[in-house]
């Protein structure tokens, strides 16, 4: 999955078999064995979210508000972006999962976060964590690693963003990746094993990892790294997957599948990152069992 915090300096990956060569996994029929089968998960996943239209608490970033709530909306679930802390633990204890995005961040916003995320906790609602920029000032790292001490579900990020965060000092440019995926494996493993959580890595290859098990996921469209919020929605999106998918690791992979395959959709039907925005959401709304099952790349 490409967005706009992803290196710059992607190739075009249209095959199974370069997730694969990544993972060390030379097997390509093994792969192909499985692709139907990854397939048909994924679209269960889907279909339970459009059936069950789970609450999705959204403390994000201002700039990415509007399309995450209309990209969560076009997937089937119910978005609410409350961030008062006189309302976060309340609503994030009712929520069926919990999204926190340190993109614009303050003092009282972080406050918030740190409320919602101990009342998800207490309430058994899975929640995730986007550490957007963590690298770029101690005061993103001490926030990002006083979120991640408090047991998220998946922690998503890019690769710089989670290196950085693993080795808890600095690092990345901004929001911008400043290396490419497959670079922070290792980073991502210890970071799951450490916070005992999912971890995904997202860029030309998105990795998700355990800490132990590792799977990839090669789709996706350069041009969702021409537009702003994608990736936080992404983010969104595996929080509410993560409402009706108990494996986090399934539906972490699930819901980067799922935007993936989305954002090649609206890539073949859009004409710039304008039309794409709008096309996303709509591949999003579209999106059924035969364009999955056709499209789906994962090793």
């Amino acid at each position: 999955m490409r967005d706009s915090r992803e290196s710059n300096n992607r190739g075009a990956f249209t095959g199974h078999s370069t997730a694969a060569t990544l993972l060390g996994m030379a097997d390509d029929s093994m792969i192909d064995d499985n692709q139907e089968t990854e397939a048909l998960a994924v679209w269960q996943t889907l279909s339970r979210l459009r059936s069950t239209r789970p609450l999705v608490h959204c403390v994000t970033n201002a700039v990415a508000m509007d399309l995450t709530a209309n990209l969560l909306l076009a997937a089937g679930a119910s978005p609410v972006m409350a961030h008062a802390k006189e309302e976060v633990e309340e609503v994030a204890s009712a929520a069926a999962a919990l999204c926190i995005n340190i993109g614009t961040l303050d003092g009282p916003s972080a406050e918030a976060m740190y409320l919602a995320a101990k009342a998800a906790v207490e309430s058994g609602v899975p929640w995730l964590l986007d550490p957007v920029g963590v690298g770029a000032t101690s005061f993103r790292r001490e926030i990002a690693e006083r979120l991640s001490h408090l047991q998220p579900s998946v922690i998503r990020g890019n690769a710089s963003e989670i290196t950085a965060l693993s080795q808890e000092s600095g690092g990345g440019h901004g929001v911008d990746a400043t290396i490419e995926s497959w670079d922070a494996l290792d980073a991502a493993q210890d970071l799951a094993r450490k916070c005992g959580t999912v971890v995904a890595v997202t860029g030309s290859i998105d990795y998700v990892t355990n800490g132990h098990d590792m799977t990839a996921i090669a789709n996706g469209s350069e041009m969702m790294g021409r537009v702003t919020a994608v990736g936080c929605a992404l983010s969104a999106l595996t929080a509410a997957c993560l409402a009706v998918q108990e494996d986090p690791m399934r539906a972490t992979v699930h819901a980067l599948v799922i935007m993936g395959v989305a954002g090649e959709f609206a890539a073949e039907r859009a004409v710039a990152p304008g039309s794409f925005r709008s096309a996303l959401v709509d591949a999003i709304y579209l999106l059924d069992e035969a364009t999955l099952v056709k499209a789906v790349r994962i090793g």
